[in-house]
C-alpha cells in the first residue's frame, strides 16, 4: 500500500493529476516484468504482487505499469519515522513498510494509548496515506497484528511465523491453524516435531522472549522537549524556545558535572516536516548562550533555509555526546581563568564551515613517522593537541611529509655515512649542514615474519638554507646490499 501511496503523493507535490485507470509497480525478476505493488483499485479487481504483468493486463488491460523505486519507498518510510520521534524516542523502521514505536511512558500527553493512536491515524491520513495500527507486547506481535488487522495474537494465523512452507503445510495438517492453537501445545514436542527455530519465533510472538525495539539513533544523555498548543510561525520565537530549553539542558549537565559535546535540535513541522540542526563543540560547553550564537551560525550557512511553513508544534534539543566538565573559577575582575577564545573561534568556524573542515594533527601509537599523526577533525572525541616544541628548539619532523617518501640519489663519503650531496627533481643540493643518523627500527611485533627494515634519518640543509628529511632504508650489509635514499619531508 505505501509504494502506490507515495506514487499519489509524488503525483499531487509535482501538482500533476494522479493515475486515473488502476495502476502497479513493476520490478524486474529473473527477466521478466512482475507485480511488485500494485493500488486499491488494482486490488479490488483481484491483482496482486507476484503477478507478471502480462497476465495482470491480460485481467486488466487498462492497468497502468510504473516502475517499482524501492529506494524512495524506504526514504518515505524513514521521513514518517521521523515524524514519528514526537511521540517516542524508541522509534524502529521495519522495511517495506513497517514502523514500530516503543510508547511505554509516553501516552500521558495524549490521555493514554487510545489517544496517542488517534492522534498518529490523525497527521497520517492528512498526510494523504493510510495507517493500519495495532497494540502489543512485542514489536512482532504489534506488526503481524496490524498487518492482519486482529486485536489478540492467539487469532493470528500461523503463516506469520516466518518458517519454510513445509512447515506450515504440516502445522495445518495437525489441525494448527491459528497461533493459538500452537501456543496451547507443549512446546518441547512442537520443537521435536517442527524444529526449535519454529518454537523461538512463536516465544517472540508471544513475548516469552524479551524483545526490545532497536532505535534508529540511541537515545540522548538529556533532552529537553517543549509542545505548543499553537504552531510558531517564525524562527525568531524558534531560537527563543530552544535558549529556554537549552537551560534545562545547562541545569541537567550541571547536576551531572558535564558538558555537551554535541547539540542536536529537532523542530517538528505541524504537517509532518522534520527539521533537524546539530552543532559540535571543540570543548564541552552548557552556556545557553554559546548554543543560540552556534545555532544563528548554523542557521546562517543552511543552503535550504528553515521554513516554518504552517508553524513548528513541537520542538526537542537533545545533547547525545557530553564530556567531564567542572566548575571555572572566576577572575576578580570577571571572566573565567581559561581562556577559551580558540575554542569559541574553532566552533564558529565548524558551525559555519562544515564539522570536518576544522582540522587538527594528534598522535598515533607508532614510532613510524608517517603513522605517528593523524589529520582529524578538531571537534573528535578524545583528541589531544600534538605537543608544541620547546621555546627557541627547531622541530624534529617537517610539515610537510611526502606520502609515499620519494627517491633521491645520494652520494656519501662511506656507505653508511651522512649525505654530502643528493639530486632531488633533477637538481643538485650540496649539503652545508647535517644532523643525524635518529634510527627508526621497523614494526617487527606487527609482521608475522618479524622482518622490515631499518631507517637512518638525517635532517639536512643545502647551501640555500632549504631544509630536508631524508632517511636510508636499511642498514648497509647487514640488512641490504645496497641501502636506497628517499626524502620523506621538507621543513618549513
Amino acid at each position: 500500500m505505501l509504494p502506490s501511496e507515495r506514487v499519489h503523493r509524488e503525483h499531487r507535490q509535482r501538482g500533476a493529476a494522479s493515475p486515473e485507470a488502476p495502476f502497479a509497480l513493476v520490478a524486474k525478476d529473473r527477466g521478466s516484468l512482475v507485480l511488485a505493488a500494485v493500488d486499491t483499485r488494482a486490488l479490488a479487481q483481484g491483482l496482486a504482487p507476484g503477478l507478471t504483468l502480462a497476465d495482470a493486463r491480460a485481467r486488466l488491460p487498462e492497468l497502468v505499469a510504473v516502475s517499482d523505486d524501492p529506494v524512495a519507498d524506504l526514504a518515505l518510510l524513514e521521513w514518517l519515522a521521523d515524524g514519528c520521534d514526537r511521540y517516542s524516542p524508541m522509534v524502529m523502521v521495519v522495511p517495506p513498510q513497517g514502523i514500530v514505536i516503543d510508547i511505554t511512558g509516553c501516552t500521558h500527553p495524549y490521555g493514554g494509548e487510545p489517544g496517542m493512536v488517534d492522534v498518529i491515524l490523525t497527521r497520517i491520513v492528512r498526510l494523504g496515506l493510510t495507517a493500519l495500527p495495532a497494540l502489543a507486547d512485542t514489536p512482532d506481535a504489534a506488526l503481524a497484528l496490524a498487518r492482519h488487522q486482529l486485536a489478540e495474537v492467539d487469532d493470528l494465523p500461523v503463516t506469520v511465523l516466518a518458517v519454510p512452507e513445509a512447515t506450515h503445510l504440516a502445522l495445518r495438517r495437525a489441525g494448527l491453524k491459528r497461533i493459538g492453537d500452537v501456543a496451547r501445545q507443549h512446546r518441547p514436542a512442537l520443537a521435536a516435531r517442527f524444529g526449535a527455530d519454529m518454537v523461538m519465533l512463536l516465544a517472540r510472538l508471544l513475548g516469552d522472549i524479551d524483545v526490545h525495539v532497536t532505535p534508529r539513533r540511541s537515545p540522548a544523555v538529556v533532552a529537553a522537549t517543549q509542545r505548543f498548543a499553537a504552531p510558531l510561525a517564525q524562527v525568531d520565537a524558534a531560537l527563543a524556545v530552544i535558549e529556554a530549553l537549552a537551560v534545562r539542558a545547562g541545569m541537567a549537565l550541571a547536576v551531572r558535572a558535564e558538558g555537551g559535546r554535541r547539540f542536536e535540535v529537532a523542530l517538528f513541522r505541524s504537517d509532518g516536516h522534520v527539521a533537524n540542526l546539530a552543532v559540535d563543540t571543540a570543548a564541552p560547553v552548557r552556556d545557553p548562550g554559546i548554543l543560540i550564537r552556534l545555532l544563528r551560525e548554523r542557521i546562517g550557512a543552511l543552503s535550504d533555509p528553515l521554513d516554518p511553513g504552517f508553524g513548528y508544534d513541537m520542538i526537542r534539543l537533545e545533547v547525545p555526546v557530553v564530556a567531564p566538565l567542572a566548575d571555572t573559577q572566576l577572575q576578580l575582575e570577571g571572566g573565567t581563568l581559561a581562556d577559551g577564545e580558540i575554542g569559541a573561534l574553532v566552533d564558529r568556524l565548524a558551525t559555519r564551515l562544515g564539522r570536518g573542515r576544522v582540522r587538527r594533527l594528534v598522535p598515533g601509537d607508532s614510532h613510524i613517522p608517517e603513522q605517528a599523526a593523524f589529520d582529524l577533525a578538531f571537534a573528535d572525541i578524545g583528541s589531544t593537541p600534538w605537543p608544541a616544541p620547546a621555546d627557541g628548539e627547531p622541530p624534529e619532523r617537517p610539515i610537510h611529509l611526502f606520502d609515499p617518501p620519494q627517491p633521491i640519489d645520494v652520494i656519501a663519503e662511506v656507505p653508511d655515512g651522512p649525505p654530502r650531496r643528493f639530486r632531488w627533481r633533477r637538481r643538485l643540493h650540496e649539503v652545508a649542514r647535517h644532523e643525524g643518523p635518529e634510527r627508526i627500527a621497523a614494526e617487527w611485533w606487527r609482521r608475522a615474519d618479524g622482518a622490515g627494515l631499518t631507517r637512518d634519518y638525517y635532517r639536512v640543509e643545502d647551501g640555500d638554507g632549504r631544509r630536508f628529511w631524508l632517511f636510508r632504508h636499511g642498514l648497509y650489509g647487514s640488512e641490504k646490499a645496497m641501502p636506497g635514499w628517499y626524502l620523506h619531508g621538507l621543513f618549513a
